[in-house]
């Protein structure tokens, strides 16, 4: 059984800009918001310090709101981003994502990894697959962005 996530996408884009899409509110809230999803930056706070706080509201296409929380844990720039997030904000238990970034021929390779000590095998797929969307959504992003 595998307890954790892990993805890898490698981005035409420098590092100090991928590493940047972790920091940067306006930058965070779009490929957070996917295609699907919109996450106004009124209704998104960041705190890029190690110890502070993000929030954000994803606003669903079925007009749901969903609630998103989480905190910096390590900030190495432009290497790596290890933070926490829940989409239950009153919940104290966060599940702890390790993004690193490396510089590859053409870009950077971005490498994330999620623990899901105990998580069935659904789980992670579905996990997984929001992920690919977020990394899709970023991706998207940094096409449009000067490099």
């Amino acid at each position: 059984m595998t307890d954790s996530v892990t993805l890898v996408r490698t981005f035409d884009a420098p590092q100090e800009l991928v590493y940047s899409m972790f920091v940067t509110p306006e930058y965070f809230a779009t490929w957070f918001g996917t295609d699907q999803v919109d996450v106004p930056l009124d209704t998104f706070d960041m705190d890029a310090t190690i110890g502070g706080q993000w929030r954000a509201v994803m606003h669903l296409p079925d007009g749901t709101l969903k609630h998103w929380a989480g905190s910096f844990l390590e900030l190495e720039p432009p290497n790596r981003v290890v933070f926490d997030l829940t989409d239950e904000p009153d919940n104290p238990e966060r599940m702890p994502v390790t993004v690193t970034l490396r510089p590859v021929d053409g870009g950077t390779e971005l490498t994330l990894v999620q623990q899901t000590p105990g998580w069935p095998a659904e789980g992670r797929a579905a996990l997984e697959h929001g992920y690919n969307a977020f990394l899709d959504s970023m991706g998207r992003l940094l096409e449009r962005l000067p490099a």
